[in-house]
């Protein structure tokens, strides 16, 4: 694969990565699950079912890509540092396990709603297994935080990409790191929500824009190491 096939490759796969996980937590998830409240989570789950399927579908379609990014990426960075083009890649395929580790738990919630149980201590059961959910893919993107560190950096070392998605990645990376150790450390919800506020558009801007650039201008210019 050439400079221009990896850049292309990755910016289509992050683009339709944030479309998909916009659909899977921005609306499904956070229209469902109800925080603090088992009940109405779990009357919310069970009467949208498909809708949790495809939640799940979703999140299965973004630990697909966040693979092949981890492969197209390092192709791509490469040539500017090849040790931390691979770093990166192992930090990302790292981050995408601990996300199918947290997929596992919606299917577990999957599991539980089928079998038709609406006592107190099952609805309970259904609520933990989503929260673990959260727990879990919080700690990946802790990891993930890490990798996007990574190739901030190796965007900075680069000739072509230019510098500013460099700063704005380094500083994703810090938002990822600060607001998903909050949230593994069960911080007060009023803090993580100020952090969010604070990174929110440097994370969407950075990931978003980068992976424009990379479908529209990546790898037409050769790089220096």
């Amino acid at each position: 694969m050439n400079l221009r096939t990896a850049a292309i490759t990755s910016g289509i796969a992050l683009i339709i990565m944030a479309l998909v996980a916009g659909f899977s937590y921005g609306y499904v998830h956070n229209s469902l699950v109800v925080y603090g409240d088992v009940s109405t989570t779990y009357q919310s789950v069970t009467s949208s079912i498909m809708l949790f399927k495809a939640e799940i579908v979703g999140w299965i379609v973004v630990l697909i890509l966040d693979v092949i990014v981890a492969w197209s990426f390092y192709i791509f960075l490469k040539p500017v540092n090849q040790a931390l083009a691979l770093l990166s890649s192992w930090l990302r395929l790292t981050y995408a396990t601990i996300l199918g580790i947290a997929i596992l738990n919606l299917l577990f919630v999957l599991l539980l709603v089928n079998t038709g149980s609406v006592t107190g201590e099952f609805q309970a059961n259904v609520t933990f297994y989503l929260e673990a959910f959260e727990v879990i893919w919080s700690v990946g993107l802790i990891v993930f935080g890490v990798h996007l560190l990574v190739v901030g950096w190796i965007a900075f070392q680069s000739y072509s990409i230019p510098k500013i998605f460099s700063i704005l990645l380094v500083i994703a990376a810090i938002g990822y790191i600060v607001i998903h150790l909050g949230k593994a450390l069960l911080i007060e919800q009023n803090i993580i929500s100020t952090m969010e506020l604070i990174f929110n558009v440097p994370m969407i801007v950075g990931e978003l824009g980068f992976g424009l650039w990379l479908l529209f201008k990546g790898g037409k210019v050769t790089k220096k190491s």
